[in-house]
């Protein structure tokens, strides 16, 4: 009894010092929030690197090769470079950096490049979304970004698709800033980021113009009084990105002229879907947000929040229209891929954040259902991307390539990633040629040179470069279904057989066998690899 009692004393002792520090914890954090934010910031974003990390180390695929070969050219090179490929140069000439940094261009250490800046949506989301909808709409949206499927993805990818979601993020909120909120001092900071997401990928353009939309809807709602003035607001912020961007005007027009998308289709409406479905991490959360965030949002315009209404409106107005603008340019021009709507992902989750969050507890019900839907590292789909290093390896440890043996990629993108793993010492071709630079593929006008270079003609002008006893290595796509529809990608799925009974006809050259050999096992995305002895 004694010693219960005196644990009840103990207890009871204790119990002020317990409520003391607790209010001594209460007045700190009330005097110091900014602390608490930074804590809360920190641990999502340590959360989202964990959730981001599960496949850093996973293998190059195809455009993977295609950006570590452009950012290896000189750092002022690569613009001119770029005149061949058809995209704006700032991720390639960042990459070209960040390799020098991190001392190399293993698959980890680019991946990383992609982390970090997939990881910097959060803190930049939860800014634009508190300055816009307030500090629950923050923390929604900032969560959002740590775990919305597309970005994990990208995030461990060596592409551009996570500094553009980053880019498109910073663009919208600070152009909602400037213009919904009326806060000058961002007008520059919208142009400037406007700018660097156009620099990044030409879909930023889709963004801009959109955002050009939303300034007229905001422009004709606004008060008359204020008009004229709102009006020269936006010469300024819209002038000054022209500026910014006219430098890259004439190689964006040589580009289209010579390069474009040879490679895509024009998409359908399901396609619209399907890209606006991604935004949002797929059919069944697409739908939660959809009728949850949009029915929230709604809620502003009912309110006195003005301000908000209006934020929600420019980023409603610059998503619906810039999505629009892309899919009816494709209808014309095919350059329409589902990763490309990272440029609207900020946008997209701003207003998703705002929308849940004023929709009640059902909105928050819904945020955690989505947050704990999402939680999925993709390792599994990233690390089945390609086997371009496992055909890469057993070339190398059987023996069935030595140096100065010539390398032919049929589907020619696939030369630099082939390089990649291979390393140098070879001799390099496609199916268009002899190939001077083989860490890029060569898109001017690729279309009607490939058609033009039949595989026995090409092969003619190829068989001086190898040598009787030397080894002609066909690097072959591995076709696993019929979606191969678009005018480029029809011509490989056309050429690739062609190339194979050329060579196996060929007086020339002895087929020694496929590497590696699939026998009876399910067949990999990415290539194989056929070699052929000179006689």
């Amino acid at each position: 009894m004694a010693d219960r009692g005196g644990l009840r004393v103990s207890a009871v002792a204790g119990a002020p010092a317990s409520s003391s520090s607790f209010s001594a914890a209460r007045a700190f954090a009330a005097r110091r929030p900014w602390l608490l934010r930074l804590a809360g910031l920190a641990a999502i974003m340590l959360l989202s690197v964990s959730l981001r990390t599960h496949a850093l180390t996973a293998k190059f695929w195809i455009d993977e090769g295609l950006s570590v070969g452009i950012a290896h050219h000189g750092f002022l090179d690569i613009p001119g470079v770029l005149r061949k490929d058809g995209s704006p140069p700032l991720y390639y000439m960042l990459l070209h950096v960040w390799m020098g940094v991190v001392g190399g261009d293993g698959e980890a250490r680019t991946h990383a490049l992609s982390v970090l800046c997939a990881t910097l949506t959060i803190p930049a989301a939860w800014f634009a979304g508190r300055r816009l909808f307030g500090e629950r709409a923050a923390w929604a949206s900032a969560a959002l970004c740590a775990t919305l499927p597309f970005l994990t993805y990208y995030a461990q990818e060596t592409r551009m698709y996570a500094l553009v979601a980053l880019l498109g993020t910073c663009a919208s909120g600070a152009f909602a800033i400037a213009y919904a909120r009326r806060e000058r001092w961002a007008i520059p900071l919208f142009s400037v980021l406007t700018a660097l997401t156009v620099y990044a990928h030409n879909w930023g353009l889709f963004l801009a113009v959109g955002m050009g939309v939303a300034f007229l809807v905001l422009w004709r709602t606004a008060p008359a009084e204020e008009r004229g003035a709102f009006f020269k607001d936006g010469v300024y912020g819209f002038g000054l990105l022209l500026v910014l961007y006219a430098p890259w005007i004439p190689t964006l027009l040589f580009q289209a002229k010579h390069t474009g998308a040879p490679w895509a289709e024009a998409p359908d409406f399901n396609g619209l879907l399907n890209g606006a479905q991604n935004l949002v991490g797929g059919v069944e959360t697409s739908l939660l947000v959809l009728v949850i965030g949009v029915a929230g949002v709604l809620t502003l315009r009912a309110g006195a929040q003005r301000e908000q209404w209006r934020s929600a409106v420019a980023l409603g107005v610059a998503l619906l229209a810039g999505i629009g603008l892309a899919w009816l340019s494709s209808q014309a021009s095919p350059a329409w891929s589902v990763r490309y709507f990272s440029v609207f992902i900020g946008p997209a989750l701003l207003l998703a954040g705002a929308g849940v969050t004023r929709f009640g507890k059902v909105g928050l019900v819904v945020l955690a259902i989505v947050l704990v839907l999402w939680l999925d590292p993709r390792e599994r789909q990233l690390r089945s991307k390609s086997d371009a290093y496992r055909v890469a390896t057993t070339l190398k440890q059987t023996g069935a390539i030595q140096q100065g043996d010539l390398v032919v990629a049929v589907h020619p993108e696939y030369g630099p990633v082939m390089r990649y793993y291979l390393g140098g010492g070879y001799q390099w071709a496609d199916a268009l040629g002899k190939v001077s630079d083989n860490r890029i593929f060569d898109w001017r006008d690729a279309l009607d040179r490939f058609k033009a270079a039949g595989p026995k003609r090409t092969l003619a002008t190829l068989e001086p470069l190898v040598q009787p006893g030397q080894r002609l290595v066909l690097i072959l796509p591995i076709i696993r279904t019929a979606s191969w529809g678009a005018p480029w990608t029809s011509q490989i799925r056309k050429r690739s057989p062609q190339w194979e009974t050329a060579l196996d006809r060929s007086p020339d050259f002895t087929r020694e066998g496929p590497v590696p050999k699939f026998k009876r096992r399910a067949l990999p995305r990415g290539v194989r690899a056929v070699v052929y002895v000179r006689k």
